[in-house]
């Protein structure tokens, strides 16, 4: 029970920190800075979900719940900011099209297979339960905080050659994931390939693709937003180096990577397949 009630804890206090520094410069609601009310969204709809999750002990509805928090911030941040500039309607735009995209697709993925094995002790347990949706909620906030930032923002800037650049990033970063993800959903279609691992399109190019993707386009909003970023609104700009972090270390590329050791860690195509392929980031040839 003591470690996870230090998880949140930890997670908390960041998060809080990073609202802190994001909302200085951020236009007000009242007497509310709009960045940090947007920042709660995320965790009050994962709290909320996570009470009959536990109850009926389910983990279906944890992705779906991401992408929800996703739109409802910037929604939020949208409909609360008058005469919003192209800035913070591009960078909404490109967080709900991502959010709306990759929620509904891991929802009907769990959907289809019946469950998400990493949660199979993780919710029997209150309080690791309790963790894992709360970091679900740092998740949504973190990862958007340069965007929220610069959304928010109260000093607006014109588009110029980083917003420009950021968008080829994003539009890169955002294609590779798309289509992984389509290359895996449909090699798994086959019930031939249940217990095989793919090889073929870009997955013959890095063994995790989809999260090469995410991280790539999530350093392109970073680079829209830091024209509209100052002070301490630049703290914000942790947000693709989390999104990195939590990728490779903590819920992807480690888990995913352990558990295709234990399934086929004896193969040698498999073995082959690792020593050929790399890890994340795309090799050319």
């Amino acid at each position: 029970m003591l470690k996870p009630l230090i998880g949140i804890t930890v997670i908390l206090l960041i998060s809080a920190g990073i609202a802190l520094a994001g909302s200085q410069g951020s236009i007000s609601v009242g007497p509310y800075p709009l960045f940090a009310l947007c920042a709660a969204v995320g965790f009050l709809l994962h709290w909320a979900i996570f009470i009959p999750s536990f109850l009926f002990q389910t983990e279906h509805y944890f992705d779906l719940t991401g992408g929800i928090s996703y739109l409802c911030t910037v929604g939020l941040a949208f409909i609360a900011y008058p005469n919003m500039d192209a800035r913070g309607t591009l960078l909404c735009f490109m967080v709900a099209i991502w959010s709306a995209r990759l929620g509904t697709f891991l929802f009907l993925r769990v959907k289809r297979a019946g469950q998400d094995r990493r949660f199979n002790e993780i919710k029997k347990k209150f309080f690791r339960f309790a963790f894992t949706w709360t970091l679900g909620g740092g998740w949504v906030f973190i990862t958007m905080a340069a965007a929220l930032a610069a959304i928010t923002s109260d000093q607006q800037q014109p588009l110029g050659i980083l917003a420009y650049l950021g968008t080829l990033v994003w539009l890169v970063g955002f294609g590779i994931e798309v289509v992984a993800d389509r290359q895996k959903t449909n090699f798994r279609k086959d019930p031939a390939n249940a217990e095989q691992f793919i090889t073929t399109g870009l997955w013959s190019k890095s063994r995790h693709p989809n999260y090469f993707g995410e991280i790539v386009l999530w350093f392109g909003v970073a680079l829209i937003a830091l024209p509209a970023l100052s002070g301490w609104q630049l703290v914000t700009l942790i947000s693709p180096l989390f999104v990195t972090f939590l990728l490779i270390k903590v819920s992807g590329v480690r888990m995913l990577e352990e558990g295709a050791q234990k399934r086929w860690g004896t193969n040698p195509a498999y073995q082959n397949y690792v020593a050929s392929t790399p890890v994340l980031i795309p090799k050319l040839a």
